[in-house]
This record gives structure tokens, sequence and C-alpha cells, in this order.
């Protein structure tokens, strides 16, 4: 069977408080996504979910990456808050022909549903049933009424994945519903904060490891953004799967 590849970063890399944590303060502004670019394949684009890009915004992000670089998107906050999933076929292409704009440059499509938003299985399936072919999507389930065998097997119906994450002391199940596995990891203390140790991110290592035994491709990103500890793990945990090669 073929090894699946790990994709490691965080989510987003525009933020002021990373100027002297991970950007050296000499940086300019423009060049930050260079840089980050030359630490990192990957990024989960989270700006999407606030604003909604046109094809030019998502054209303009692709040409300013190397040629093997990866976007996961965030989908916008309108289909997930607004909408609760109760939305048009026609709204949800619209939005996916935009995001083509990235081209060969496009990784997962992650839809993190509101808290507090409690079991809908009609309307997820009605979801799913409506995204285009052919991309990779994964849902976020803030709300853990959501953790059931029912909205399990739905999603490996449609090959979506089961977005796992960890935040404020919740760890998701460890559940794999889709060809490839995603991982969004908020921190280890509170909403956005706190750094990983090392002993956690080699946990996280060796669980990687058994999906990428699989053949699944794995993406994982830090959200941990408190002084720039996302991409200080980010790097670390990139760190042990780089030792590999050189260990052999």
């Amino acid at each position: 069977m073929k090894k699946g590849k790990v994709y490691i970063g965080t989510s987003g890399w525009k933020y002021a408080h990373w100027e002297g944590t991970f950007y050296p303060e000499s940086l300019k502004k423009k060049d930050h996504l260079k840089y980050f670019t030359s630490i990192f394949e990957t990024v989960e684009l989270n700006n999407s979910f606030y604003r909604q890009p046109k094809i030019h915004n998502f054209q303009s992000w692709r040409e300013q990456v190397p040629k093997n670089f990866i976007y996961s998107v965030k989908a916008n906050r309108y289909f997930t808050h607004l909408k609760k999933l109760k939305v048009s076929k026609e709204e949800i292409e619209i939005f996916i022909e935009a995001a083509s704009g990235l081209k060969e440059k496009l990784g997962p499509i992650l839809f993190q549903l509101p808290p507090g938003w409690k079991i809908n299985i009609e309307r997820l399936e009605n979801f799913l049933s409506i995204l285009p072919k052919g991309e990779r999507y994964t849902l976020e389930f803030r709300d853990h009424t959501w953790y059931t065998p029912e909205v399990y097997a739905l999603l490996e119906k449609y090959n979506c994945a089961f977005c796992i994450y960890e935040l404020a002391g919740h760890q998701s199940p460890l559940w794999s519903t889709a060809d490839f596995v995603y991982i969004r990891l908020h921190g280890p203390g509170e909403k956005y904060q706190g750094s990983y140790s090392d002993e956690s991110l080699a946990g996280y290592y060796r669980l990687l490891h058994t999906w990428l035994e699989y053949g699944k491709d794995v993406y994982l990103y830090f959200d941990n953004d408190e002084a720039g500890y996302a991409a200080k793990n980010a790097i670390t945990l990139q760190q042990m799967f780089d030792n590999e090669t050189t260990d052999r």
C-alpha cells in the first residue's frame, strides 16, 4: 500500500503578535507569506471564514506560493453559522468555483459548525449530497451531540473527513471517515493558547504515522496562535518527520 503524505502547518499566517516571535522584526509585512512558505508546505486559509473571497483573490494566493504549496480553505461562516448547512447547491458551487482559483494548490475545504447547534442528520445528509465531486471536504463539529455512529457513517458514505480537534481541554474522537485525515489543534490550554509539549507532539507524531501507513494523507494545523506557539509547534512536529529520512 502506498504511504500517505503529511501536511503540517498553521491556521493562518497573518498575526501581528508573530512579529518578533515567528517573523523577524525587520521583515516587512508584505514578505510574511514568502517567509512562511520557506518553512511550511501548507496553511489553513481562515480569512475566507469571515469574508467570501472572489476567484481573483484565490488566484492571487496561488501565484504567491511555491509549486508544491497547499492551501486548505475554511469555508465562509454563511454556510455554517448563518444558514447551518441549509444552503442551495448553487451557493455551494459558486464558493467552490471561486476556491478552484487555487487549482492544484487547493487542499481540503473545512466547514466548522457552530457550538450549540445540535445534531441534525437530515440537514447534514442534504448538505453532503450537494457538495461538488472531486474535492476533499472536512467538517468540524463543535457540539458533542454530533459524535454518533450515524454521523460517522454518513461522512464515510460521502468520503468526508470527521475533523479531529482539541479545544479548551476537549479532545474530539480520533475518528477517520475518509481517505484522508484532518486535524486542528487549538491549543493545550484555553482557546488558542499555550504551547504543546514535546511529549504531546511525539504522541501526535505516532498517531499520524498510523494513518500514513494506511495510505491516508494527513493534514494537521496548529491554531494556538498565542506568542507564535502554533508556528513553533508545527516546526517541531515537522522536524520529527524530517528526521526520519536523515536517520536512515
